[in-house]
């Protein structure tokens, strides 16, 4: 008797124009399994769980559901079949109470309040969920959002949920809470299938692996006798070095200071509460912290896209505080800001890669005519470079992988040729690969005395990559340490805001 399983895909296929995201895919998910699916930027993951949660069809092959072929024209039709999606990207209504977003495009008439809530909290409290029913989506964490969003097919009965990158903006304490959620809902019986790019966790969660290479399914292993060397080879098909440089830079002088800066968020709290830190020439300084610790504001002060209410950013020793992105231009003073928000305002998702590249340096060009040789010339140099995945460079970047999206951006500032270099959080959504050849960059930037800020989330990385590493909490700074004589429990200890017995280093 053949096994039955939760979800069996065979030979699917999926274009997009020109483009073959997935070449007769195959993958098996049991019930009361939990499948981690790898594969590089471009490999076809997000396209795959896409056709399974009825946001695209396939070209062709089959999707069966416990053992039955079915058809999934809509997401309506892939939760009928009890198959649940949470997006990378929330997809909530901020206004409304967690209640009304679980309720949200369901039958339920909600004539009794008080046992919906209930209802709810009885969900929650079967796979060890927690939150408030009736608190507002703006007043919750990243952690809690995301909560909701599982709330949310769990209530609608789903059996199967896929999850795509659903510790890109947690904690490491959030990421094992959900990890626990995620056993639990294995041991009632689910089928889980989990998008990461962080191996430690696909080892530390996962039953199952599938490997996706350039659009096909190339081996699934049992995560059992893997380690992160074996995952890395087998998704990138040769062998691939983990470890990260941290070369040594004879002469340093500090290029950039900040004085007693504070700022405050456009609701009237305060983003960052009077702090003060430098940054010299051939360093990486690494920056630790909760999310919303005031790591975006402090990225958007220092490129002039934000206001500060009191305190100085001198530059070379000149204040730039007040002065806007344009007129910090003009300055000579070249600065380059790798945003969170990479279609947000980072690239324009509409234009190609030639057109994003323009953006950087039209204003510069003489004469009524813009120079474009220039621009692809650059485009297609960062294709090879960066192991780019776009049919052209003058494919609009919206139809890129969100990985893809990121070389471009990360790619566009270093050829601005900066002296100091704001990167934040530049690996996320990248693969291990990619990700790497990220911290191969910033390198060669510090070789040659660029000054280049790193905000990330993996703690590992910040250790081995980053010369000193600055805490934030609440906006405020709780110490800068030297990356080689701190441990990553340290660092932990202070994003939570307790201090440590170390040595600050200046």
């Amino acid at each position: 008797m053949t096994e039955q399983f939760a979800i069996e895909c065979k030979e699917i296929t999926k274009r997009f124009g020109s483009v073959l995201a997935n070449d007769r895919i195959n993958l098996q998910v049991k019930y009361g399994e939990i499948m981690a699916l790898l594969g590089e930027n471009g490999s076809g993951k997000t396209t795959l769980m896409n056709m399974l949660s009825g946001i695209y069809h396939p070209d062709g092959g089959t999707i069966s559901v416990g053992g039955k072929e079915v058809v999934i024209n809509s997401p309506m039709d892939a939760m009928g079949l009890g198959i649940g999606m949470i997006h990378q990207h929330f997809k909530l209504v901020d206004v409304f109470s967690a209640m009304d977003n679980v309720v949200l495009g369901t039958k339920e008439k909600r004539l009794k309040p008080k046992v919906l809530k209930q209802k709810i909290l009885d969900i929650c409290s079967s796979v060890g969920l927690e939150i408030d029913p009736e608190k507002k989506i703006y007043d919750m964490s990243v952690s809690e959002k995301q909560t909701v969003e599982i709330l949310k097919v769990l209530y609608r009965g789903a059996q199967i949920l896929i999850l795509d990158e659903p510790t890109a903006v947690l904690t490491p304490q959030e990421t094992e809470k959900l990890f626990a959620i995620l056993r639990k809902m294995k041991e009632q019986g689910c089928a889980i299938i989990i998008i990461t790019h962080k191996l430690h966790e696909v080892l530390d969660i996962s039953d199952r692996v599938t490997i996706l290479r350039k659009g096909q399914s190339i081996e699934t292993v049992m995560t059992a006798g893997c380690d992160e060397k074996k995952l890395t080879d087998l998704m990138v098909g040769r062998p691939v070095s983990l470890e990260i440089e941290r070369p040594e830079v004879a002469e340093k002088n500090t290029i950039l200071k900040v004085v007693d800066l504070t700022v405050m968020k456009t609701d009237g709290t305060m983003a960052l509460d009077d702090i003060s830190f430098d940054i010299k020439t051939g360093e990486i300084l690494g920056v630790a912290g909760v999310a919303g610790s005031g790591q975006k504001e402090l990225c958007e002060t220092i490129t002039g896209l934000m206001a500060a209410k009191q305190g100085a950013i001198l530059y070379h020793k000149e204040n730039i505080v007040g002065k806007t992105p344009a007129e910090i231009i003009k300055l000579g003073i070249s600065m380059s800001f790798v945003p969170e928000d990479r279609l947000g305002m980072g690239l324009v998702a509409s234009m190609g890669m030639v057109d994003n590249m323009l953006l950087k340096t039209y204003s510069s060009g003489k004469g009524p005519f813009v120079e474009r040789n220039g621009a692809r010339e650059q485009a297609e140099r960062l294709v090879e470079r960066l192991g780019i995945v776009t049919p052209g460079v003058d494919t609009p970047v919206r139809l890129m992988s969100g990985g893809n999206v990121q070389k471009v951006l990360l790619g566009r500032e270093i050829e601005a040729s900066p002296q100091v270099l704001i990167t934040a959080y530049p690996v996320r959504g990248l693969d291990i690969n990619s990700s790497y050849t990220v911290y191969d960059l910033l390198n060669e930037q510090k070789k040659k005395g660029v000054a280049v800020i790193f905000i990330g989330e993996d703690l590992d990385v910040l250790l081995e990559l980053s010369d000193r590493i600055m805490v934030l909490c609440h906006g405020q700074i709780t110490g800068i340490v030297d990356a080689k004589k701190t441990t990553k429990e340290e660092i932990g200890l202070m994003m939570t805001g307790r201090s440590v017995e170390k040595e600050v280093v200046a």
